[in-house]
């Protein structure tokens, strides 16, 4: 993915692992997962292991939610029926990212979603109000390539950080990278060190809220590019919960 931004990095801490039962799915996530609406994605549920990712964020009915770079719009279509008519979906795209984005703008707008808000941003995430989630699935580790380094996932964290309400909460899911290996494999392999993301994510006045291994694949080496078919839609995945501060 391509978009421009600026960046920043400090701190790390270590922390509990929180892992999701299945009797923790919510009924409303359940009933979103159900929806006859969203049969053309609902055979991909089960690898994304989307209920227990979902119940991990912990997003209720009536909460306001960014999904932020959301791809084809899959975590968005969710959530539009987890967070309810009371609830919004912001599904948003930075300006720098091109035809792409405004193509799938225009295919989420065009399911008349209604409490849905799909839009090609002015900057990160420009909002009227403060959100309860921000939520960015496999984007992370393409920030800083192109030669924008560290200081754009600075930016982007302080951006999340402005853009949730206090006690919010942010969850970052990528692929892993070897531990150690910093930002080296993020424009080769396409993976980042979950280490170097929690130590940005902190320092940007986050807490750690805890993990989920629910996307985790010890059977990856990660050597491997993302998009290799031997590993292409079962990578390794690191599923990090962070929060603002009350105060």
């Amino acid at each position: 993915m391509r978009f421009g931004i600026m960046l920043a990095a400090v701190a790390a801490v270590a922390v509990p692992m929180a892992v999701v039962a299945k009797s923790d799915v919510s009924p409303a996530i359940a009933k979103a997962l159900a929806d006859p609406a969203r049969a053309d994605q609902a055979s991909d549920d089960t690898r994304r292991h989307a209920a227990d990712v979902l119940a991990f964020s912990g997003v209720k009915p009536g909460w306001q939610v960014v999904d932020f770079l959301p791809g084809q719009g899959y975590w968005t279509r969710i959530f539009t029926g987890a967070v309810g008519p009371s609830g919004h979906v912001y599904a948003l795209w930075p300006s720098a990212s091109g035809e792409r984005a405004k193509t799938t703008v225009e295919a989420l707008n065009g399911r008349k979603l209604g409490n849905v808000t799909a839009a090609v941003d002015p900057g990160l995430i420009t909002l009227d109000k403060p959100v309860d989630l921000v939520w960015t699935v496999q984007n992370y580790h393409d920030l800083p390539n192109d030669g924008r380094g560290e200081p754009a996932l600075t930016a982007f964290n302080a951006a999340v950080f402005k853009a949730l309400k206090p006690g919010g909460t942010y969850v970052v899911i990528d692929h892993v990278a070897p531990a150690g290996s910093g930002l080296t494999d993020t424009g080769t392999l396409h993976r980042i060190d979950p280490a170097i993301v929690k130590k940005q994510v902190l320092a940007a006045g986050f807490t750690f809220a805890g993990e989920s291994k629910a996307l985790a694949n010890p059977k990856d080496d990660h050597s491997l590019k993302v998009f290799d078919p031997k590993i292409r839609g079962v990578t390794d995945q690191f599923v990090y919960k962070f929060r603002k501060p009350l105060k």
